[in-house]
């Protein structure tokens, strides 16, 4: 038995592995293409800080800078395989009643990603006024390209998977490991989650207002997810009851 079960851990880290293997694949042939509108998507990039020009300090940072660009790009357009990968991994664990929704689940996973990153990009313009305007009278900003896409990309990927979040919290709920009850009797500290999560990805000086715009389509997304739910959890199962046997006389 406990070898039975070694086995099965093996398998299930084979599993992951090859799943990693093909995603990592997909990332690095759609970087690939990007690099070759580097130029364009840090065009688009650029945009919301406004008329700033982007300085570079090391030779190597161009280069550097493009690939980056690049890799943002992979990024976003090998989602619909990453996706695909992570929830085809689960694919075991399901019935095959439920297998069915894997398509679903990987077209809305991959259409709420690149309304995150389109959210976020609106978030930005914004976002950049209020941290320029931060500098005052005393000091000059001085737009280092190096430190801006860095700071641009991380945010555009953190809002688009935090989009992905009442996809995951149905298929924890489909799966069982998840009650619906429970989620709504812990809807208080769901809540203060998400704002503490908007507050991380949010670095703006003010506390309150700009996270809460974060935090608001993510909590819609969630309580939309909790709505779905009565659709999605699982029937219990009901068992017949045993024979009796009567002794005779």
């Amino acid at each position: 038995m406990a070898q039975e079960k070694r086995m099965g851990v093996l398998e299930h880290v084979e599993e992951l592995r090859s799943r990693l293997i093909i995603s990592l694949i997909a990332i690095l042939v759609t970087t690939v293409l990007a690099y070759i509108f580097a130029d364009s998507i840090l065009y688009i990039l650029k945009e919301p800080s406004g008329k700033q020009q982007l300085t570079f300090l090391s030779p190597l940072d161009p280069f550097m800078i493009k690939f980056r660009v690049a890799l943002y790009g992979g990024i976003a357009l090998a989602a619909p395989v990453w996706i695909y990968q992570l929830i085809r991994y689960i694919e075991p664990g399901l019935l095959p009643s439920e297998k069915r929704f894997i398509v679903p689940a990987v077209a809305a996973m991959v259409v709420l990603f690149f309304i995150g990153n389109a959210f976020g990009y609106m978030m930005l313009h914004n976002m950049m006024g209020v941290l320029i305007s931060m500098s005052g009278p005393e000091m000059t900003y001085l737009a280092s390209a190096d430190q801006y896409i860095s700071f641009v990309v991380y945010f555009l990927i953190a809002v688009g998977i935090s989009f992905e979040m009442p996809i995951v919290l149905l298929i924890l709920i489909r799966l069982g490991i998840v009650k619906p009850d429970q989620v709504r009797k812990q809807r208080k500290i769901a809540y203060f989650s998400l704002f503490v999560f908007a507050e991380l990805i949010t670095p703006v000086a003010d506390p309150i207002v700009a996270p809460t715009v974060v935090m608001l389509p993510m909590l819609v997304l969630f309580e939309l997810a909790l709505f779905l739910s009565r659709f999605v959890v699982p029937k219990p199962t009901v068992t017949s009851p045993a024979p009796t046997t009567q002794k005779p006389a």
